[in-house]
């Protein structure tokens, strides 16, 4: 069987780069090279160049892959019949022809609909959420808004965009009570999120959310867990099993998403069959509702009396072999290479 080239992007201008690179090590380790041939294509962390990276994997989860691999710059080109990325060679302009891309790239500028939109324009075909689906999902506010319209639990929330009166803010934070929780609208992994116990903090609070995102929301504390569920296909849904965050105090920030310092990660979640029933069939509408393809994993909180409130969807979750999307698929019987599999097989 003729192999098809297929793209993995890793990098990207974005706070969550070494994410990136870590998720892209383990997807590229992982990927099935009887058929298909990899092609790695990094995003430079400061000027958002594309480069055909000709190195070992190595060097791309030491973040060596720019320093010491051989780079070769790359275009995306505005002619869908190209089909792939354009570079230089000899004075000439070349093709780097491919199948599929993969995007491994977290947060803004490649989990936002951005490179899904520009490699829509080039008619080269991309795996997962579009355009649209991505950057709705990264648009917390506006997810929200759709979940419950789907018939989901949302928590209360308000969006704050500058200027703001400091006034209007703290009776907002009183009508919604502390602890809340402050968020930059469009970021991931936790980034510029503080959980706001009193009136003195709301302000700072918004400021360094300010600093990741022109939309921030203040959003209301949901008491209980949080749980997750993986979500992989388009018209035929597979399904992982939930999990559960185990948190001896705060909340799942940056820190404790990749070191675990604190917290614990249970999978399947320590719940009632039903309840994790019920998790998935959550998941799945909001999946639907907000026209994920592909895959992503869906995030909830779970009330101590069993009711469900939709937290976030990440359209491009973590990839490494210890990440939450492949262990809940792990779970539910679907090792690493069979879920790469699947996700490229439906899009190629």
């Amino acid at each position: 069987m003729e192999k098809k080239r297929a793209a993995v992007l890793f990098g990207g201008c974005s706070s969550e780069y070494e994410v990136s690179l870590q998720s892209a090590y383990g997807v590229i380790n992982h990927i099935d090279r009887k058929r298909y041939e990899v092609v790695l294509i990094g995003l430079h962390q400061k000027t958002g160049q594309w480069f055909w990276f000709d190195g070992h994997p190595d060097l791309i989860a030491q973040d060596l892959w720019y320093e010491k691999g051989i780079c070769t710059p790359v275009y995306v080109p505005t002619d869908k019949r190209v089909r792939g990325l354009h570079y230089l060679k000899d004075g000439a302009l070349r093709t780097l022809s491919l199948d599929l891309v993969l995007p491994i790239l977290h947060g803004k500028n490649g989990e936002d609909g951005t490179v899904q939109g520009a490699l829509e324009l080039a008619g080269i075909r991309t795996v997962g959420c579009d355009l649209l689906s991505s950057a709705l999902c990264m648009d917390k506010e506006l997810a929200h808004r759709v979940a419950a319209g789907a018939g989901v639990r949302v928590p209360k929330s308000v969006l704050i965009r500058k200027p703001y009166e400091n006034l209007n803010v703290w009776k907002d934070g009183e009508r919604l009570g502390y602890p809340l929780f402050v968020k930059p609208v469009r970021a991931g992994s936790s980034f510029g999120i503080t959980m706001v116990q009193t009136e003195e903090e709301l302000i700072p609070a918004l400021e360094r959310a300010f600093e990741h995102d022109s939309k921030v929301i203040m959003e209301e504390q949901i008491e209980g867990r949080e749980v997750g569920c993986a979500v992989l296909g388009t018209e035929e849904l597979l399904v992982g099993e939930a999990d559960e965050i185990e948190l001896s105090e705060g909340f799942f920030d940056y820190t404790e998403k990749y070191t675990l310092k604190t917290s614990s990660i249970h999978v399947p979640a320590r719940v009632a069959p039903e309840t994790a029933g019920q998790i998935k069939r959550t998941a799945r509408t909001i999946y639907q509702a907000l026209g994920c393809s592909g895959f992503a994993r869906v995030d909830l909180f779970l009330t101590d009396d069993g009711r469900l409130y939709f937290n976030e969807v990440n359209t491009i979750p973590g990839f490494t072999p210890h990440s939450r999307f492949p262990n809940m698929m792990k779970a539910a019987g679907h090792s690493f290479e069979e879920v790469l599999g699947r996700i490229m097989e439906e899009e190629a």
